[in-house]
C-alpha cells in the first residue's frame, strides 16, 4: 500500500518549509486512539503540520492492520475537522533495513534507520540502503549521526555521544538521507538532564547548521518534562522524582539554528498519566474507561497545543 492511499504526504516539503520559514514540525509518537485523537485534533485546532511516529514497540503493541487503520482515520478525521496542514507517518528509531521496508510497505510516508550506534562507514551504508529503496516510493528517510543518552523500547544508550559537525557534510551526500537527527545533549526519557540548568551544545549545533546550511535537522529526545504534570502525578499516588526535561527556550534557541523537526513523547506521556491518575483517585466508583481516558485526551490535547505555539512555531503557517 502506497502512503497516498492513506492521504499522507512524506516529510520532504514539510521540513523544508519549515526550514525556510523558521519553525519546527513536531513529531508526535502515539500509541493508542486516544493519544492520536489528541495529536489530531490539536494540530487541527492550530493549523499546524504534524509528524505522527510509531517505534517499533508502539507497532507492535498495535499490530500492523490496526495501525494501518488508525493512520488512515487520522486523516479522514483531520478532514472532519477542517485541517488542512499535512500529516506524515513516521517510523521512529528503526533499527534495519528490514523494518523500514517493511513500514514502507504498509504505508508509512516516512521512515528513521537509526544505525547511530554502528561505526561510521556501516551506518553510511545501511542509511544508504535504506534511502535507496525508500526513494524509490517518494518516501522520506531520516537518519542519525551521534548518539542520545537514554532508553527507546529496548534500545539502551548508557553515555551521549555527540554529533561531529566534521562528519555531518559526508554522511549526508553520502546517504541521500532526506533529514538528519544530531546529538547536542537531549536524551530519551524524563530524566534528560543532571542539573536543570546544563544546557544543550548550541556550538556544535552552531558548526552543523553552518556545514549544512540548507538541510531539514532534528532533535530527538526534547520532552521538556513540565513540573506542573510530575507534581499531579505525584499528588495522586505517583512517585517520580528527579525528573528533569530540555527548558523550552531551548528549544525554540534549536528551532532557529536549523532545527526543523522536534520529537516529543515523554511529556504525552506524563500528561496521559496525571489525568487517569487524576479521575482514578477522586472518582473511586469510576470503571468506565472512556471516563478517564477522556481526561488524559484531553490534558494531552491542550500539552500539543502549547507545545505547537510556543515551542515549535508551527501555528504560524
Amino acid at each position: 500500500m502506497h502512503y497516498t492511499e492513506l492521504g499522507l504526504s512524506n516529510t520532504h516539503k514539510m521540513l523544508r518549509d519549515a526550514l525556510r520559514h523558521g519553525y519546527a514540525v513536531p513529531g508526535y509518537n502515539f500509541n493508542n486512539l486516544e493519544q492520536l485523537q489528541a495529536i489530531i485534533s490539536a494540530c487541527a485546532e492550530t493549523k499546524s503540520p504534524v509528524i505522527l511516529q510509531v517505534s517499533a514497540g508502539a507497532r507492535k503493541y498495535m499490530g500492523a492492520t490496526l495501525l494501518t487503520a488508525l493512520a488512515r482515520g487520522a486523516t479522514d478525521y483531520a478532514r472532519e475537522l477542517g485541517m488542512t496542514a499535512p500529516i506524515a507517518l513516521h517510523l521512529d528509531h528503526g533499527a534495519t533495513f528490514e523494518v523500514c521496508r517493511d513500514c514502507i510497505d504498509m504505508g508509512f510516508s516516512s521512515v528513521m534507520i537509526d544505525a547511530s550506534d554502528k561505526p561510521f562507514d556501516e551506518n553510511v551504508t545501511l542509511s544508504r540502503r535504506v534511502a535507496e529503496y525508500a526513494h524509490k516510493y517518494d518516501v522520506s528517510v531520516e537518519a542519525e549521526l551521534g548518539a542520545l543518552y537514554g532508553i527507546e523500547d529496548d534500545k539502551i544508550s548508557t553515555e551521549t555521544h555527540y554529533t561531529n559537525p566534521t562528519d555531518v557534510v559526508r554522511f549526508v551526500r553520502e546517504t541521500g538521507v532526506d533529514s538528519l537527527a544530531v546529538s547536542i545533549g537531549t536524551s530519551h526519557g524524563a530524566y534528560k538532564l543532571k542539573n536543570p540548568a546544563d544546557t544543550l551544545r548550541f556550538d556544535i549545533l552552531e558548526q552543523i547548521a553552518a556545514a549544512l546550511s540548507d538541510f531539514p535537522l532534528v532533535l530527538h529526545g526534547a520532552s521538556s518534562v513540565p513540573q506542573n504534570l510530575i507534581d499531579e502525578i505525584n499528588k495522586y499516588g505517583g512517585k517520580i522524582s528527579g525528573a528533569h526535561g530540555i527548558p523550552e527556550s531551548q528549544l525554540v534557541r534549536a528551532r532557529k539554528m536549523n532545527i526543523c523537526k522536534i520529537n516529543v513523547d515523554s511529556d504525552a506521556r506524563l500528561a496521559f498519566t496525571a489525568g487517569v491518575r487524576k479521575i482514578l483517585t477522586e472518582q473511586s466508583d469510576v470503571f468506565d474507561p472512556r471516563t478517564y481516558l477522556s481526561a488524559a485526551r484531553d490534558l494531552m490535547k491542550e500539552l500539543y497545543k502549547d507545545k505547537n505555539i510556543n515551542v515549535m512555531g508551527s501555528n504560524k503557517i
